[in-house]
């Protein structure tokens, strides 16, 4: 049988990470974080001093853009180029300056196709915004997780702290959120939003594990012909 290509989408804080990795661990498939590419190109025009107001600056970095994933036992690290930026696009600027490039059609365009690229052979488990309805509108599974506002925010609030960004509150985190919840969903190119035919996921109060058993359940019966 065909390896499948499964596709995550969600907002910021709904543990769309954790679950896809899970879940490619499970079935022995890929594990993409298409947003950390995203952030990559974030990175690198912050480093190059480009604003996001530049678009056709920041969509000629992405295009020249060397972005890849390594995988490091049970963790995956990016690169750009030969360095490993994993825990440097994980800063809370990066995060926002991200949402902001990722509005840009030439960086949309130049990413999309890298990643329908990563996953043209299927075995895929990759998790971002717009994979179900732009990247891999044809995937055999497409996943919609969300979860309340205050429960973003608190699992997103954890996420920096434990990456030593103590001086964060929830406040702050939650400030940023909504800011990044309505330039996703409203953005002219791929807005945020779940393909008409995704299973929904709510994440509150609900493990990771709990999560992945409900989507290999899906698969399960999909398979089967259920």
């Amino acid at each position: 049988m065909k390896p499948w290509t499964i596709a995550i989408d969600g907002p910021a804080g709904a543990g769309k990470s954790t679950v896809a990795r899970l879940l490619a661990r499970r079935l022995g498939y890929l594990y993409i974080d298409s947003g950390a590419m995203y952030r990559a190109v974030a990175l690198l025009a912050q480093r190059n001093e480009v604003s996001p107001d530049e678009a056709d600056a920041v969509s000629a970095l992405t295009r020249t853009a060397r972005i890849s994933f390594q995988s490091d036992g049970d963790h995956q690290r990016l690169f750009l180029s030969d360095e490993d930026i994993t825990e440097a696009i994980r800063a809370p600027d990066i995060a926002t300056l991200a949402s902001k490039v990722s509005a840009i059609p030439g960086v949309r365009a130049a990413l999309v196709t890298q990643q329908q690229a990563l996953g043209a052979q299927g075995g895929v488990v990759m998790e971002g915004r717009d994979i179900g309805t732009v990247v891999f509108p044809s995937a055999e599974l497409k996943v919609f997780l969300t979860a309340t506002p205050e429960a973003r925010a608190e699992r997103r609030l954890q996420e920096i702290q434990a990456r030593g960004h103590v001086n964060a509150t929830l406040e702050s985190v939650r400030a940023d959120q909504d800011e990044r919840d309505h330039r996703d969903a409203t953005r002219a190119i791929s807005p945020l939003a779940s393909a008409s035919d995704a299973l929904e996921i709510g994440s509150d109060g609900v493990g990771p594990e709990q999560v992945v058993e409900e989507i290999i359940q899906c698969i399960d019966a999909r398979r089967r012909g259920a």
